[in-house]
């Protein structure tokens, strides 16, 4: 190919959207992978394939589903949530683009945030389940689409940074040489596979987070722009689950299932059986404050036998919990009381803890909209150990609705576009607001690429 209108940065489904879109409005595209191999991994070849806008169907009113953003990013005027909107905008066009590309999907369950699951769907069960699942298989369609249109995609091509001429970017540079392009897009994912940014952004200790993505997420795209001049926000919040701690041991243990659903009912104990983390807001926001324990891995979910035969058996997504976390050999601690729990657990404080938290007094406070706080009083009480799972950094390059990065002046930097979760401004802020991984991704793609062509004219 000669020189290239556009160079994407990343193969995966934020970098493969821009560059069809850009592709099909009459731009020559080449996308630069650092995976070797056609099967590389990334984020979302691996996800569970659900798309939803803060848990809501893609297609219902921009209105219902921006009411929805709202409740999950919480505090109006965060700039880690700024563009939150953006994703309710544009949710219906997500989706009828994925459609018009040829993505396949099915309803995956009763909850609403299920109604549009990637054809094939995952088989219900833990373990990591991804070869000619959804997300892969719509991987490899755009893939054909790209080339279907004239593009390329480039394995084995690692980049190294951004070409920079006259205060705007020009192209990249790589081991070969300089790649020049009058647009190029950052969409190589988030940096929650570097131990460093994870240590000052996210956790004191990063070796104690289970990395539940596909290990491709090192912030190189995050750090060429930096060094370009680019802002950064949000960095202080990922997207994970809490996972049963065994997982760092048993593979069938991960991605799913996690340990969400229960905790939010029952309560989050740290090591010496203390609530740190309001669990009322879900998995997501416990899994961040797990993560910034200073001793993570002696935190535990406690609860009872109604949890474990109701809510542990009614997960929001399944596998549900029970009986799957104990058949695939994952640790479940029980004893008739709870002093007698507290002492398999070595956690001083749990009693008076467990009281506490049946008579309603809760410290810290609790949110109750969500999800209830059931009391833990029906033997035998059980627990199981917690790992804060991150999956991927929510924080990344600060972009304007177009999806152009924009430098420490909020001024847009010429030529650099950035999109998924190499961005941020969308998810995060003070209640780790999850809108939707994948969603995020086609439409910070589409963005770019449609600021892409009105700028060339097409």
């Amino acid at each position: 190919m000669s020189e290239p209108d556009l160079i994407v940065v990343g193969g995966g489904l934020a970098g493969l959207t821009a560059a069809n879109r850009a592709a099909g409005g009459g731009l020559s595209v080449l996308v630069l992978e650092r995976g070797k191999d056609p099967d590389y991994f990334c984020n979302s070849r691996i996800a569970g394939g659900l798309l939803h806008v803060a848990f809501r169907d893609m297609t219902r009113p921009a209105e219902e589903i921006r009411a929805s953003v709202a409740e999950s990013v919480g505090e109006a005027g965060d700039p880690a949530t700024a563009l939150a909107d953006l994703l309710a905008e544009d949710a219906g066009k997500v989706l009828a683009w994925l459609r018009a590309e040829g993505g396949a999907f099915v309803r995956g369950g009763a909850p609403e945030f299920m109604r549009w699951v990637l054809a094939p769907p995952r088989r219900r069960r833990g373990g990591l389940d991804w070869k000619g699942r959804g997300p892969d298989a719509l991987l490899r369609r755009l893939t054909r689409n790209l080339a279907a249109r004239g593009g390329e995609l480039r394995l084995g091509s690692p980049v190294e940074a951004l070409a920079v001429e006259h205060g705007g970017v020009a192209g990249v540079q790589t081991a070969a040489g300089t790649e020049r392009a009058r647009f190029v897009l950052i969409a190589d994912g988030g940096f929650q596979d570097d131990p460093e940014l994870v240590r000052r952004h996210l956790s004191p200790g990063p070796e104690r987070l289970f990395r539940r993505g596909a290990g491709a997420g090192r912030g190189d795209g995050l750090a060429m722009a930096e060094a370009a001049g680019a802002a950064t926000v949000g960095m202080d919040r990922f997207y994970g689950h809490l996972l049963g701690l065994d997982a760092f041991d048993n593979d069938k243990l991960w991605p799913y299932p996690t340990l969400d659903s229960l905790a939010a009912v029952s309560l989050l104990a740290d090591g010496r059986g203390r609530r740190f983390s309001d669990e009322g807001l879900g998995g997501v926001f416990m899994a961040n404050e797990l993560a910034r324990l200073e001793d993570p891995e002696g935190a535990a979910v406690i609860f009872d036998d109604r949890h474990w035969r109701e809510d542990a058996a009614d997960n929001r997504y399944p596998p549900a919990l029970n009986p799957s976390f104990p058949a695939a050999g994952g640790r479940v601690f029980e004893a008739p009381t709870v002093g007698q729990l507290a002492d398999i657990l070595a956690m001083p404080a749990l009693a008076e803890t467990v009281a506490a938290h049946n008579a309603g007094r809760h410290r810290p406070a609790r949110t109750v909209s969500r999800f209830p706080a059931k009391p833990i009083v029906e033997p035998p009480f059980r627990a199981i150990r917690a790992a804060a799972g991150i999956t991927y950094s929510m924080g990344g390059l600060a972009i304007d609705c177009e999806a152009r990065v924009l430098d420490r002046e909020a001024r847009p930097i010429p030529g650099l576009f950035a999109a998924g979760s190499a961005t941020g401004g969308m998810e995060g802020g003070p209640r780790a607001a999850y809108l939707g991984g994948l969603a995020k991704a086609v439409a910070t793609g589409l963005r770019a690429a449609e600021a892409m062509l009105a700028e060339s004219g097409g």
